[in-house]
């Protein structure tokens, strides 16, 4: 099965995909460890995109797809693959058609925006790596860490206007991907839960139809 896995920043692809991984034994790949793999392997492309990078440019989506087709090409991507969060816009999408890529489905994981922001917003870390959150895992006492007793933070990427703004990102650039590949016959949409493990069974029953 070669999968695209779409949704909002927040929506629980990262957690999905690993399920998805786990389940039809084929791997999940995020662009950003790809590229940094070829850069670190030295390849053509590798070196491409390193020049871009050092330049203090954004890599062109050309480099990008160029590289992820040689890596979907290698033997661990035999059995097919899920990529997660790529592509993020129709000319990135139309430019993985074009190189020849073959995708099966692609499952948009769906969670309305003032429920990611509650999600992301409510998360508190501490130093020591513990999380928390304030309506599903609240700390025994308020803004404390259970385990090391330092206070605890909200990240930079959680706080509420961020999200706000990633979300506004997603909705102009990657949401009309689903239209784009609706039309194709390719887009299949899951209601993301409360309880990850239901959001697990709805993505296995919609992915049923699709197996080898």
């Amino acid at each position: 099965m070669n999968l695209i896995l779409m949704g909002a920043p927040g929506a629980g692809k990262g957690t999905q995909s690993a399920k998805i991984s786990e389940k039809y034994h084929i791997p999940a790949i995020a662009t950003g460890d790809i590229l940094r793999g070829a850069i670190k392997a030295g390849t053509e492309l590798g070196k491409a995109a390193k020049s871009y990078i050092d330049a203090g440019q954004l890599v062109p989506d050309s480099v990008v797809i160029g590289i992820i087709k040689e890596y979907l090409a290698s033997d661990e991507c035999k059995n097919g693959f899920i990529l997660d969060g790529f592509p993020r816009s129709i000319p990135q999408a139309e430019a993985l058609d074009e190189m020849g890529v073959k995708i099966d489905v692609v499952l948009s994981i769906e969670v309305a925006d003032d429920k990611i922001v509650e999600r992301m917003s409510g998360r508190r870390v501490c130093s020591c790596g513990a999380s928390y959150h304030v309506a599903y895992n609240p700390p025994k006492t308020e803004g404390v860490c259970d385990k090391c007793g330092a206070a605890l933070y909200i990240r930079a990427d959680d706080a509420a206007e961020t999200v706000k703004n990633r979300l506004a990102t997603f909705h102009a650039q990657t949401e009309p991907l689903k239209e784009y590949y609706s039309k194709k016959g390719l887009l299949v949409t899951v209601e993301g839960q409360e309880e990850v493990a239901d959001t697990t069974a709805l993505v296995y029953r919609a992915l049923q139809s699709f197996e080898a």
